[in-house]
């Protein structure tokens, strides 16, 4: 008796005990690794049908989902302020950014170009929270000359890395000059690196992925030996221009680029997105571009230059793979994986900028470039270079798609996207590995994010302040299994820049380009899920839609007081004022 009394007991101190020990488990909050890649094509990653081998994407795609209909901003700060704060780019200061202003758009609201204080950024609410919050890489969205604020403005615990748009991969040497200096063409121009806040001597030597790397690394580490959630925004400068990349690894894709040629690529990337499900089986091929050079128009010498070019920048993406892998390594052996949620995504497609292109270049900049560094075949990938991919190679990159990075067509706005929920590491979770074609824009990320950390955002009021509100939308429901799509019909999103624009409302895309910027400056329907090479217009097949969606932008618009840019107004002409 005295047996089965003890049983009893000790029954129902293990029934007390138990809800108690799953709410423990319940409130554990999830760490977050949002991973941005810059200037990455849609069609770059192996993941997302390249040739370039990139396992540890693989990894990431095999625990979560793949979106192929996913759109980012045609520039980098510009998406990394709606990726910051779930709203649109002209509320919160970046309806222009530092590198391009209209003139007639200087001063306005909306256009100081940097992130202004009525926003409220997700690493400011994750701070609220008790998370550690840390910034690693690039910045880009205030500090220093470009007006604005550094990130540890908006809540940032720790940060390292720049400032500015990009830099060398190998030493703290500025990717530009200075055009005010005076003397800019005799001269390079060092970087302004920071750790926490403070003016930091980065080491010559050592590439940008590893340097960026061990230091997330260790900022994670110190959070998880003090027992605190993190919050991480690792912005790779991978794969921008200087192209530059560890030796070891661009020798392996040079035959391939060098037997293949632009148009070769692009077929190449094409089929392979197609075969893949990445793009429609009925996809038509991307329209030729009167900007991009033809392989066959290259001497032999400037095939072999171009190849090594595009395989030092194949060498940047598998270096970022590389490094992505040694973060997912690391949380994986201290057991902090499966409580991760993770997400990456690239900022705009490809930079297509030559300087040399009166079109879309800058004969300064690349005048500049020539006399301060070496533009040899041997040199190319090294610290002393500074090459870019150019129109020719920007436009392959995208396969199936048109244009790339500055423009608003697929190839500069359509990226990759992989999302990870916390816990789907775990092999249960029942999206792993799907495709999803569900129309996403990068604005709603901030809100799932949020979402899976249980964070409430809040709103227009924030502690005691008016701020701008979010406009973007959680995917936790469709990523949850509860709903086949993230935004229904009437969760349209617009955007413009430089006095181009589109609205997204379903699967149907309405877009207008200036002439200045190579379009006709007239308004296109197009089903961008069945053709998201953007090749068969639809407007005159459904007007009653073109309408709508026309005077559903015309309405933000007028809501957002946009700045009527002028017809001809070339933005890469003025980027080199």
């Amino acid at each position: 008796m005295k047996y089965y009394s003890s049983l009893l007991l000790l029954v129902i101190l293990f029934s007390c005990s138990s809800p108690s020990n799953e709410k423990k488990g319940a409130d554990v909050k999830p760490n977050i690794l949002l991973l941005i890649g810059d200037d990455i094509a849609f069609g770059d990653l192996g993941v997302y049908g390249s040739e370039i081998n990139t396992p540890n994407f693989n990894r990431l795609a095999e625990s979560g989902v793949r979106f192929t209909n996913f759109h980012a901003s045609p520039v980098c700060s510009v998406t990394r302020s709606m990726l910051m704060t779930g709203c649109n780019n002209i509320e919160i200061g970046l309806g222009s950014f530092d590198y391009s202003f209209y003139p007639a758009s200087k001063g306005k609201p909306g256009y100081e170009g940097y992130l202004t204080d009525n926003a409220v950024t997700m690493s400011q609410l994750f701070n609220d929270q008790g998370y550690e919050v840390f910034k690693v890489g690039k910045w880009h969205l205030g500090g220093e000359e470009a007006g604005g604020y550094g990130p540890m403005h908006w809540g940032f615990t720790k940060e390292f890395g720049i400032l500015s748009g990009g830099s060398n991969h190998w030493n703290n040497l500025r990717m530009t000059p200075i055009f005010s200096d005076p003397d800019f063409m005799n001269k390079k121009f060092e970087e302004h690196w920071t750790l926490n806040g403070e003016k930091y001597d980065r080491p010559n030597g050592v590439y940008s992925g590893e340097l960026y790397t061990n230091q997330m690394l260790s900022f994670i580490k110190e959070a998880h030996k003090e027992g605190k959630p993190w919050f991480s925004w690792m912005a790779f400068t991978t794969a921008h221009f200087p192209i530059q990349a560890p030796p070891e690894l661009v020798e392996k894709h040079y035959e391939f680029y060098l037997k293949h040629g632009y148009e070769g690529l692009k077929q190449f990337r094409y089929e392979r997105l197609k075969e893949k499900g990445l793009i429609s089986h009925s996809a038509a091929p991307a329209s030729e571009n009167s900007l991009v050079k033809k392989w066959d128009q290259l001497s032999d010498d400037e095939k072999k230059y171009q190849a090594k070019v595009f395989a030092t920048y194949a060498a940047e993406i598998e270096d970022q793979d590389n490094r992505i892998g040694q973060l997912l390594d690391y949380l994986k052996s201290s057991g902090q994986l499966e409580n991760t949620m993770i997400v990456y995504l690239s900022d705009n497609g490809p930079e297509g900028m030559e300087a040399e292109n009166p079109n879309t270049g800058n004969e300064v900049f690349g005048e500049w470039i020539a006399k301060n560094y070496d533009t040899s075949f041997e040199a190319i990938g090294t610290a002393n270079s500074s090459n870019y991919i150019g129109t020719a190679w920007a436009n392959a990159a995208t396969g199936g798609l048109s244009w790339w990075k500055w423009f608003i067509g697929e190839g500069g706005v359509r990226v990759p996207m992989i999302i990870v929920p916390p816990g789907a590491t775990k092999e249960n979770y029942k999206r792993a590995g799907e495709l999803s074609n569900a129309v996403m824009s990068v604005k709603d990320l901030p809100m799932t994010i949020l979402d899976y950390a249980g964070i409430q955002h809040p709103g227009s009021n924030y502690k005691g302040k008016t701020v701008q509100a979010p406009s973007g939308i959680s995917a936790r429901p469709f990523l949850d299994g509860e709903s086949d799509i993230v935004r229904n019909d009437n969760q349209w999103y617009a955007f413009e820049l430089f006095g181009n624009a589109y609205i997204m409302k379903g699967n149907y895309k309405l877009i207008k380009v200036r002439k200045g910027m190579f379009g006709d400056g007239e308004w296109h329907l197009y089903d961008v899920v069945k053709d998201p090479s953007e090749s068969k217009p639809l407007e005159k097949e459904m007007p009653d839609r073109y309408k709508d969606m026309l005077s559903l932008y015309k309405g933000y618009e007028k809501e957002h007081q946009l700045v009527q840019v002028d017809e001809a107004w070339n933005a890469f002409k003025a980027a080199s004022d």
